[in-house]
């Protein structure tokens, strides 16, 4: 890590430091204290055939590269792919985990959009793809959660960033619901948000997946 980016990584990612960032970024999300944490998760548990899903600048995914055998990154936005590629990771343009074959990946890593914001109130860019997570903060979480398990090879895992602005608890239920055991394995706290890491494995029943939990 360059001494700018871990300036970078310090900055903050409450609504108000997010849109303050416009100024300075108009199209690339850059990392933030939520890509950090997401980072510094990743080198403990992230293995395998790896994709960072939204990966802005690709910053989370340099920084994970060294600690798994192959490292991908993917962005529905084309600036946040080339500036991926200028750090040297290989980055497909794609919606969510549209482009990837079933059972492509060991690990899956998203930072998603998580900002509740009102549909009135949307700029039509980059920068607000980046940020705005629709009304509720779930907008990309929910079909990130129920197209997970395809891609996921078995055995394979998730490292999810969730914000309490979205709804800790309702990210967990939604987890469930797709089949994993949430788990978190980081969390911090700030004036107006608590960012978590979860890490979600599938639910299994006699050593094969199941499709929810034992009631």
């Amino acid at each position: 890590m360059t001494d700018s980016d871990s300036t970078d990584a310090e900055e903050p990612s409450t609504a108000a430091g997010l849109a303050a960032r416009r100024g300075e970024e108009t199209k690339v999300y850059q990392p933030a204290e939520d890509s950090g944490l997401l980072a510094d998760a990743a080198e403990e548990f992230a293995r395998g055939r790896t994709l960072e899903v939204g990966t802005g600048s690709g910053w989370v995914a340099e920084q994970t590269a060294p600690h798994v055998s192959k490292m991908i990154a993917a962005d529905v936005n084309p600036h946040a792919c080339q500036q991926a590629r200028e750090r040297g990771i290989d980055t497909v343009r794609t919606n969510l985990l549209d482009a990837f074959a079933d059972g492509s990946f060991e690990t899956v890593l998203f930072n998603p959009p998580y900002l509740p914001t009102d549909p009135e109130n949307e700029w039509d860019d980059w920068m607000e793809q980046a940020l705005s997570g629709g009304e509720s903060g779930r907008e990309l979480i929910e079909p990130f959660l129920a197209d997970l398990g395809r891609v996921l090879a078995p055995g394979g895992q998730a490292l999810l960033l969730v914000s309490s602005l979205a709804g800790y608890e309702e990210v967990e239920t939604l987890a469930r619901d797709a089949g994993f055991v949430p788990e978190e394995v980081r969390q911090e706290s700030y004036p107006f948000e608590t960012l978590s890491i979860l890490r979600l494995t599938r639910f299994t029943l006699c050593g094969k997946p199941s499709a929810g939990q034992i009631e």
